[in-house]
């Protein structure tokens, strides 16, 4: 008996994957069909307010900013956004659970005036992963997504032990908006598998696929306790999914727990096309909860009209330019850039609501003023 538990102290890992979680009780394609049916073309963007630089900044008392969002979203409203993507923080829920439920019910009205449906995102594994709580840092000029943080982050993220202790956030936040019709999906961990090498080393995270694999079954079981109206999901974003065979551990897991697939793509059109031909075969509704890098080819032009044939929901990264500065590419954290780039790599308006494109936005407007 003390041999099994200085076994279990000394891989952690290994004891709970050994652990057996309950079967999870994934909608049927039916279910999933019919959900899809009601809802249109679901088409929008990744959102934060101009005025934050992350998840903390958007909803924390202090910086919590009604007025920008609504204003904002009114723009989304104009080039025929329904539907936003947008981030939360375990460590809001830990420093004043009330109030964070007090915001999101404030920001859902504030989207719901204008007709935008919201696509919650619980954890986040890429860029800064060491998040605290309280006044945030000033950005570094000119680079991309500089003061983003991970949830729940390093110190976490690295001990096993710790994972039970999130359950009350996700389960405290799902609960309370479980059948409100202003919450469209659930999105439960973002890339928990980026190894976010290009912007942060996370020296702990050797194996953060594996820990995050853990994390993501109890984030999954967590929610179905629940039982929420709105579907669940978490979305894969690298490697090659032709196949069963070819898929990760966690892609694999994703795809098969997800009630509706969703997944990342800033290839161009013919990558889109690819992606998506590949998880057909799922047979369920399809979003591309992150689109949309005009460096690479995803553009506006390119891929708004697969999306649309395919009857696949897109999500843009960006809206409004500002504190995340992600009109800037990713490639900031490797070179200086001196000033705005050319052409924007994320992103659609300026802080002043002008558009950084007109032509561009007279062509979202154009295919989203007919869904289907």
């Amino acid at each position: 008996m003390q041999q099994n538990i200085n076994s279990a102290e000394a891989n952690p890992i290994a004891h709970h994957q050994d652990h057996t979680i309950k079967e999870s009780r994934q909608w049927s394609v039916l279910k999933a069909k019919d959900w899809y049916a009601e809802q249109g073309w679901i088409i929008g963007c990744n959102y934060i307010p101009a005025s934050a630089i992350n998840q903390l900044e958007m909803w924390q008392a202090d910086t919590f900013d009604p007025e920008r969002i609504d204003r904002e979203l009114s723009l989304a409203a104009t080039i025929g956004f329904n539907s936003i993507r947008v981030f939360l923080h375990h460590l809001l829920w830990e420093q004043d659970s009330a109030g964070l439920i007090a915001r999101m019910d404030q920001f859902l009205s504030i989207a719901n005036s204008h007709h935008i449906r919201t696509m919650f995102v619980l954890f986040d594994a890429v860029w800064n992963p060491f998040p605290q709580a309280g006044p945030q840092p000033s950005p570094r000029k000119h680079v991309h997504n500089s003061g983003w943080v991970q949830s729940p982050g390093a110190e976490i993220l690295k001990d096993v032990h710790q994972y039970d202790s999130l359950k009350h956030y996700v389960q405290g936040v799902i609960s309370h908006f479980r059948e409100d019709r202003r919450v469209q999906v659930w999105d439960l961990f973002n890339e928990p598998d980026n190894m976010n090498n290009a912007s942060y080393f996370d020296q702990y995270h050797v194996n953060k696929a594996d820990l995050s694999l853990i994390l993501l079954k109890k984030t999954f079981e967590w929610a179905r306790e629940i039982n929420p109206v709105q579907p669940l999901t978490a979305a894969p974003w690298q490697s090659d999914w032709s196949d069963d065979a070819g898929l990760t551990i966690i892609d694999n897991y994703m795809f098969n727990h997800s009630d509706i697939i969703t997944f990342h793509c800033y290839e161009d059109r013919n990558g889109m096309a690819a992606r998506i031909q590949m998880l057909q075969r799922y047979q369920r509704p399809m979003l591309c909860t992150e689109f949309m890098s005009r460096h690479s080819g995803s553009t506006f032009k390119e891929i708004l009209p697969i999306l649309k044939q395919t009857r696949v929901g897109g999500y843009s990264w960006g809206l409004v330019a500002g504190k995340t500065q992600t009109n800037f590419p990713w490639d900031s954290w490797q070179q200086e850039y001196n000033q705005e780039p050319e052409v924007w790599f994320h992103d659609v308006f300026r802080e002043d609501g002008q558009p950084f494109d007109p032509s561009e936005t007279a062509y979202i407007r154009f295919l989203t003023a007919s869904h289907f």
